[in-house]
């Protein structure tokens, strides 16, 4: 007896994959087709609908907004005659304008671009259902279906609008902006034009050039900055919290609590405090050192001694952080652990070195990364205690106490050197970015990561 062959679903196409395979074509030409050739008239409208949209927003809008992105403008800003004949200012281009509107477009054409993948995907599913010989869904119950299957991606649609367009939109602006020649006084505001320099900005950052001069200078104050921070911060904080737990102390909540304190007040506060306690004039502290027959001492305005003062303030309020932080951990160390060290005639030096410090250190070595890269920007105790003062004529808009984040700081807000600040940011990010990734990656709390789960 001979087998009888399975039908194909629609003999007239001559293969089983012809719906989906048509369906996909005429949604990769016209979007909307593919949906139409599968009797889903409304979704077909729909695409279609965005389809005419985005055609006319890609050939009127787009091309003159990308031609401004690339030659930032030409036109500038100045006097001419208007229909009637009067002399009037007429605007010309802006060049910031223009890379902001180039950005939205180019930004817009690729969700453009993704739209007409999906409506590609849709017609291609819902062929293969006509190839199975199932029926396809109608418009109310591709609304049910969406609802039910992608009911997530609908919730972070908007969410995820408004990160594209206000946190990484600015993010390229930025980097967009190093690559320019924006800045005071070399940029004119009346004329409202800037060029394309390309790695002009960074060769005057990084070599032979005042610019180079400070940045180094800078950077290198703010790694010596960062390490004694974390390092001061990070150990004072293990010092108190053993402190605190050792036997015989007594009223250990008040103890935390006192040390606690100065974590509980306001940044703002405290630091204006301590501005006017370490004030070289009519500070208390040199004022008591008077008092005591001695000399006060240039607090914050010798260079030297504004860097120690502004370890010491910066120990006050971090210390109570990782003493925190260390307290829970010693509380979690079991006990036998100990007990056992005794017995073998450990001194207190081996316990804390065998014992205590590993322990404090798996659980904290993410968090002392975290600290590390936060000082590099501590912008508060440098900006509040100093503001980068004091003041020297080598650098180029920095003082002496100033960290790259401070530098940024004044030459955006106080100087306008928008493309050096651009550059200093990128730098700053690849930085932090790569010392972190990198050091992550090697503690132990990563590596054990999988064996704990």
């Amino acid at each position: 007896m001979k087998q009888r062959s399975a039908p194909s679903a629609d003999p007239a196409s001559g293969g089983k994959s012809s719906f989906a395979r048509t369906a996909a074509t005429l949604s990769l030409f016209v979007m909307g087709l593919g949906q139409w050739y599968n009797k889903q008239y409304i979704k077909g409208l729909f695409f279609f609908l965005i389809y005419i949209v985005g055609l006319m927003y890609t050939f009127v809008m787009f091309p003159r907004n990308i031609r401004g992105l690339i030659t930032l403008g030409d036109k500038a800003a100045g006097f001419g005659k208007n229909a009637q004949g009067l002399t009037v200012l007429l605007p010309g281009d802006h060049s910031i304008f223009l890379m902001i509107y180039g950005l939205v477009a180019l930004i817009t054409f690729l969700i453009f671009l993704f739209i007409w993948y999906l409506n590609v995907r849709d017609a291609h599913r819902n062929g293969l259902l006509r190839n199975e010989r199932k029926s396809v869904p109608g418009f109310a119950q591709s609304i049910r279906g969406l609802q039910e299957k992608s009911f997530p991606y609908l919730l972070l649609t908007l969410p995820g609008l408004g990160v594209l367009f206000f946190t990484i939109l600015p993010i390229i602006f930025m980097i967009l902006i190093a690559f320019t020649n924006y800045s005071a006084p070399n940029h004119i505001p009346q004329k409202n034009l800037v060029d394309w320099v390309g790695f002009g900005t960074f060769s005057n950052l990084l070599v032979y050039s005042q610019w180079a001069y400070t940045f180094w200078n800078v950077l290198a104050w703010t790694i010596v900055w960062a390490i004694v921070a974390t390092v001061t911060c990070y150990f004072g904080g293990i010092f108190v919290a053993m402190l605190i737990q050792q036997k015989g102390i007594r009223l250990k909540g008040m103890w935390r609590t006192i040390f606690i304190i100065p974590y509980a007040i306001p940044q703002f506060i405290s630091l204006l405090i301590m501005k006017n306690l370490f004030n070289s004039q009519l500070g208390p502290i040199n004022q008591y050192f008077r008092l005591l027959g001695l000399e006060g001492l240039p607090w914050l305005i010798h260079p030297f001694w504004a860097k120690v003062t502004i370890v010491a303030v910066n120990m006050w309020i971090g210390v109570p952080v990782s003493m925190v932080l260390v307290l829970g951990i010693l509380t979690a160390i079991p006990k036998d652990l100990y007990e056992a060290a005794e017995v073998d005639g450990a001194s207190a030096f081996q316990k804390f070195r065998n014992i205590t410090m590993p322990y404090v250190l798996f659980a904290t070595a993410p968090l002392l990364i975290m600290q590390f890269a936060g000082n590099i920007n501590n912008f508060n105790v440098i900006y509040l205690l100093t503001k980068g003062d004091p003041k020297t004529g080598e650098y180029a808009f920095a003082g002496t106490t100033d960290l790259l984040v401070t530098w940024l700081y004044k030459l955006t807000l106080d100087n306008q050197i928008y493309n050096i600040a651009s550059a200093v940011g990128i730098l700053i990010f690849i930085f932090i970015a790569s010392f972190s990734i990198y050091n992550f990656r090697r503690t132990r709390s990563f590596k054990e990561e999988d064996i704990l789960q």
